[in-house]
């Protein structure tokens, strides 16, 4: 799945008195921040107080010392658990993803510990201006007879180099060529497809779930494909690729095997849902994890033009017939079904059917959440919720902020 941005924001409306943590990588030692050749950390995370009034000299400080900002949240001194450094102010840097917030969790939600648990997840071990060429090892259509468009499982070998990931993030994909203004082409990112150990468990291949993007130009009414996934598309094996990442620390799986783990995807939004089903209920994924065993409860509502676009459908079929009481799956064929309105049956006719259900899964503090896909699919989603919470005297709209704070409401939509 191709994410366009995976850009956020950091709310700086407090007073100057407040404290904020940032979660940064990739810093040098001071002493040698003149060294064009200083060694820069490749994994692992620092976690610097700062002053609100301070937030803007900060981040230059950060970004001198090569460091980027994976999160930005507000300290709470009672709950902090994580040690932090304490250190000269510094101002926020907008990295090449953005930055993510967090704050901690009201007592009606349970917070999740994410910086603890998150702190050994990979982040940029190949950056844009050094990526890894790694190779195609597969490119195979995804559609069945019938469906419309075009969209690819698109395998890597990166067994060269030391590119390490986690289910739920993304690598970033260079395209060879020039734009219409002669600057090389630009990063797309695209959301990781495989576990961590690739689809052939030998922690040698990553692979991506890529749709052809192809539209009609309004003012020209020219065809127009898009670039990066038509390189990515037309791909055969032993082409090179640049690579970049991995990124991303919002869509992780929670480490927990009997969490409930709620999963809603339109079209490629299913990548990072295909990583997190292989890794729950494959045979070889379960034999390489011996310290995971899931045995919560994982649904998937996804949604898709027509039955032919059900990507992975097989698959999907399969998990749900062998283990019918972890796994349910939920299609929403907009072209093909009806919702009780007798309009298309989209993903959020489906929230709505099922949302009584649904509420009540949330609300168990084992629950996680997890949306991907098309940006439009929130505002039903939401609306579906909204009535459900109600029957509980219960605004979803606040109810939602604090799962979302608590490390339990994870989107990631474009």
């Amino acid at each position: 799945m191709y994410n366009p941005s995976l850009s956020g924001s950091a709310g700086n409306s407090a007073a100057n008195s407040r404290l904020y943590i940032y979660e940064v990588i990739g810093l040098r030692n001071p002493q040698s921040t003149d060294a064009a050749n200083s060694k820069i950390r490749r994994s692992g995370s620092s976690f610097i107080t700062v002053p609100y009034q301070r937030m803007n000299q900060e981040m230059r400080r950060i970004a001198s010392l090569g460091g980027k900002i994976l999160s930005i949240r507000p300290f709470e001194a009672k709950s902090e658990s994580t040690s932090v450094e304490s250190t000269e102010p510094m101002s926020i840097q907008s990295t090449e993803q953005g930055v993510e917030t967090s704050e901690s969790a009201p007592t009606e939600v349970a917070a999740a510990p994410a910086a603890k648990k998150h702190a050994d997840v990979p982040v940029n071990i190949y950056r844009p201006n050094a990526p890894f060429v790694g190779k195609c090892v597969s490119n195979d259509g995804l559609l069945a007879d019938g469906g419309i468009g075009m969209v690819q499982h698109v395998k890597f070998d990166i067994s060269a180099g030391d590119l390490r990931y986690f289910e739920g993030q993304s690598i970033g994909i260079i395209p060879p060529g020039k734009d219409a203004k002669g600057k090389n082409n630009k990063i797309r990112l695209y959301s990781i497809a495989s576990t961590r150990h690739g689809d052939d468990v030998d922690d040698k291949t990553v692979s991506l779930c890529v749709r052809k993007l192809e539209y009609k130009d309004e003012k020209t009414g020219t065809e127009v494909e898009g670039v990066c996934s038509t390189f990515i598309c037309g791909l055969k094996p032993g082409d090179e690729i640049q690579i970049t990442g991995p990124t991303g620390k919002e869509m992780l799986l929670p480490d927990d095997p009997e969490a409930n783990v709620i999963m809603m995807a339109t079209g490629t939004g299913i990548a990072p849902f295909r990583a997190y089903l292989w890794r729950m209920f494959k045979d070889n994924e379960r034999h390489a994890n011996p310290d995971y065993s899931f045995k919560g409860l994982a649904w998937l509502v996804f949604g898709v033009a027509t039955t032919p676009n059900i990507l992975y459908k097989d698959e999907l079929e399969e998990i749900q017939e062998k283990y019918p009481d972890n796994f349910k799956l939920t299609y929403a064929v907009s072209r093909e079904q009806k919702n009780a309105e007798g309009g298309k049956m989209y993903i959020q006719d489906r929230i709505a059917e099922n949302a009584d259900e649904l509420w009540s899964l949330i609300q168990q503090e084992k629950t996680h959440v997890y949306i991907c896909g098309l940006k439009g699919m929130e505002t039903g989603i939401d609306a579906a919720l909204t009535n459900a919470a109600i029957k509980s005297d219960v605004k979803w709209s606040e109810y939602r902020s604090q799962l979302k704070r608590a490390g339990r409401w994870h989107v990631e939509t474009y």
